[in-house]
């Protein structure tokens, strides 16, 4: 996608869609995936969706990758015990959707893992299943984490905040 065409679609695309696709029914469902999972492991998954860029921003070349780390600094999500945090960012306006993993995870889970995990997202949410789209890839996530993260004793304290964040 060329700047200009991503200028224009943070400036036409996604501001409508943010509500009317995550209504708050379906962040508190997600918000109880998320918990769910996180007993089961020590790892930690923030999801956060943002409508669009700031036409600025995308002038002096933010993109998504770019502003997910900005996102996964800002919420903390690189401040866990284990460094196991995980944040799903979905950039409404240009169809993208990031992962960012600390790097706790992502010494142990290689990035064609979370790849596979946009790529079942991505196909869900062109099908406009967003509810779908989106709790399969946390089901996936807690699959990993599990995996490389086993064990949640009840001491382990929930680190970071379950519910989504649109931004």
């Amino acid at each position: 996608m060329t700047t200009m065409q991503r200028l224009l679609a943070n400036l036409f695309n996604g501001w409508f869609q943010l509500r009317r696709r995550f209504p708050a029914v379906l962040l508190d469902e997600m918000a109880g995936a998320i918990a769910a999972g996180e007993c089961t492991h020590r790892g930690e998954i923030r999801f956060a969706v943002e409508s669009r860029l700031a036409p600025l921003a995308v002038l002096d070349g933010l993109d998504a990758p770019g502003r997910a780390r900005q996102v996964f600094a800002q919420l903390g999500v690189w401040d866990t015990e284990y460094n196991s945090g995980v944040l799903f960012y979905l950039l409404m306006a240009e169809r993208r959707i990031e992962i960012v993993a600390d790097r706790g995870v992502a010494a142990r889970v290689a990035p064609d893992e979370w790849d596979a995990i946009c790529a079942v997202m991505r196909e869900q949410y062109a099908r406009g299943q967003w509810r779908d789209g989106s709790l399969r890839g946390i089901a996936a996530a807690h699959t990993l984490l599990l995996k490389h993260f086993p064990g949640n004793d009840k001491a382990d304290p929930d680190e970071l905040p379950d519910r989504p964040v649109l931004l």
